[in-house]
């Protein structure tokens, strides 16, 4: 199986910062894309950033200029920088990877961490 394990969140001010980390161990050969989601009270879970292994990034255009997604393939590792945080933000940030296991037959599944809770207020 695979684990996806965030680390991170908190409680900010209004215009402070935070950096979350999502750590992936289990049976992996190797990962596709990683990601963040986010899920407000009351919303659907939408897409914060993502990035391909090849270190391509897609991202939601709110959080443009704010937020930047970084990966070390070395260690399974994906990172979101946020900075500039607003009230809004305030959400459970899950962590997403698209994992190639040999089990699969080297095809990919996708798994999703348990969440962390960032909540921006004064």
């Amino acid at each position: 199986q695979v684990q996806l394990v965030e680390s991170g969140g908190g409680l900010v001010q209004p215009g402070g910062s935070l950096r979350l980390s999502c750590a992936a161990s289990g049976t992996i050969f190797s990962i596709n894309a990683m990601g963040w989601y986010r899920q407000a009270p009351g919303k659907e879970r939408e897409l914060v950033e993502r990035v391909t292994r090849e270190g391509s990034t897609n991202y939601a255009d709110s959080m443009k200029g704010r937020f930047t997604i970084t990966r070390d393939n070395a260690k399974n590792t994906v990172y979101l920088q946020m900075n500039s945080l607003k009230p809004e933000d305030t959400a459970v940030y899950y962590c997403n990877a698209d994992v190639v296991q040999a089990i699969l037959g080297f095809n990919s599944r996708n798994f999703w961490g348990q969440g962390t809770q960032v909540t921006v207020s004064s």
